[in-house]
């Protein structure tokens, strides 16, 4: 016999309001548990090939930055996509912001020196331009941008395209269900 208290922990129900800040926060610890799961392997669903630049199955750090970017992209399209025409522009890029400053706050906090987060940040706006652009000709071309951001071999270009695009698909759809119940205030 379940009590009512372990009830109400089975049934999870999404916030009926979150402020930008608390979306940030929440997108910022989305973005780092999918980043995880892509470097240990643990996301089975619609993993990524190993790259054959990868030593000892531990990614370059160029190739980790591009999959940080990727993943920090797939959430903001998921935000974008739960609160097109519910929410103001101003307010949907604050909390987009937000989720941007605690990502480059974690990194700080985890080694990245300061001085070299605007060169990163001039990146990260360089591939969502690329990857909205993309996205919006199709899915496929959305895998091969991202693809060849982080590979650059042709070769594992097209194999990875496919579960690039599957990985921001299962990305971004179950966030923007989520999100689609939630108001966003400032």
């Amino acid at each position: 016999m379940h009590s009512p208290v372990m009830n109400d922990l089975h049934e999870f129900r999404a916030p009926q309001h979150m402020t930008t800040d608390e979306l940030g926060d929440n997108l910022a610890r989305l973005v780092w548990e999918s980043f995880s799961d892509f470097l240990s392997r643990d996301d089975v669903e619609t993993p990524l090939p190993r790259l054959a630049a990868w030593k000892d199955d531990d990614p370059d750090t160029q190739s980790a930055e591009e999959a940080l970017i990727f993943f920090m992209w797939a959430h903001t399209r998921g935000t974008q996509l739960a609160f097109l025409g519910r929410a103001p522009d101003e307010i949907i890029r604050k909390g987009l912001d937000a989720l941007h400053r605690a990502v480059f706050e974690d990194m700080v906090a985890h080694g990245t020196p300061n001085a070299q987060l605007p060169i990163f940040e001039q990146r990260v706006s360089a591939r969502y331009a690329e990857y909205h652009q993309a996205a919006s000709e199709s899915d496929g071309r959305l895998g091969e941008a991202v693809s060849r951001h982080l590979s650059g071999d042709p070769k594992e270009c097209r194999e990875m395209a496919f579960a690039i695009t599957e990985r921001a698909i299962a990305v971004a759809n179950p966030l923007r269900d989520f999100l689609e119940e939630v108001e966003l205030v400032d």
